[in-house]
């Protein structure tokens, strides 16, 4: 069990543990008062529900998790939760919750998607379904998120620095358009390794940002303990 500050999240059962990633994100989603009904697109153990129902203490967060052992995991997340009231997660494709709800609308929409592009063997087919882009390409999530979205809602995600010209390009065609952009390095030395990025459905001035993880091993810089700190014990 991993315990933060206000929950505490099981992942024995879910083939995507709890990591740095989803912690990013959903410290750096921009915080919108007025939201009261939240998506978040691949949820596996729950992580970035919670967060967002500690985050917006007026919306309701809707997850959605293809993988049936991490839906249950999620389920639990949620019933042992403070919040359980506002929390509900969906066993299904995201393509099939999309078609099945055409009529609802969703003021943030926030997903840590599938990040291999290419074909690839992780120790689990379960791990490979939560990893790999061939379960949810780029442009399947784009175009559930268009259909979705508020007209003047946001979408919040985070993906491998590399890809970001060619998601930016999908997320354009779609409407979509980076507003908010942040590049995540591990420490000083090292190279980008991640970009998180916001959208909305306007053009607009983008506002860049980094952010380093760690000075070195264990030791994080103050930026990232800021970020994060309503969230990790340790901070």
């Amino acid at each position: 069990m991993f315990r933060f500050k206000e929950f505490s999240v099981l992942q024995d059962k879910s083939a995507m543990k709890v990591g740095t990633d989803a912690i990013l994100l959903g410290s750096w989603v921009p915080f919108l008062p007025d939201s009261k009904r939240i998506l978040d697109i691949g949820a596996g153990t729950g992580i970035l529900s919670l967060m967002m129902a500690q985050r917006f203490p007026n919306a309701f967060i809707q997850a959605v998790e293809i993988e049936a052992s991490a839906t249950e995991e999620c389920y639990m997340n949620f019933q042992n939760s403070k919040w359980s009231n506002r929390l509900q997660v969906s066993h299904c494709s995201i393509q099939d919750f999309t078609f099945a709800n055409l009529n609802v609308k969703f003021d943030c929409i926030i997903s840590n998607p599938p990040f291999f592009m290419e074909t690839i063997r992780p120790e689990s087919e379960e791990r490979k379904l939560a990893r790999n882009t061939q379960s949810l390409s780029y442009e399947e999530l784009i175009d559930s998120v268009r259909k979705l979205l508020q007209v003047n809602g946001l979408f919040a995600t985070i993906i491998p620095f590399q890809n970001e010209p060619e998601f930016l390009s999908i997320c354009k065609a779609a409407g979509l358009y980076v507003f908010k952009k942040c590049w995540v390095k591990g420490t000083p030395e090292s190279q980008f390794k991640r970009s998180l990025l916001c959208f909305s459905g306007q053009e607009s001035t983008i506002h860049s940002d980094t952010v380093v993880v760690e000075q070195s091993r264990h030791q994080y810089t103050e930026e990232f303990i800021h970020l994060t700190k309503d969230f990790y014990l340790n901070f």
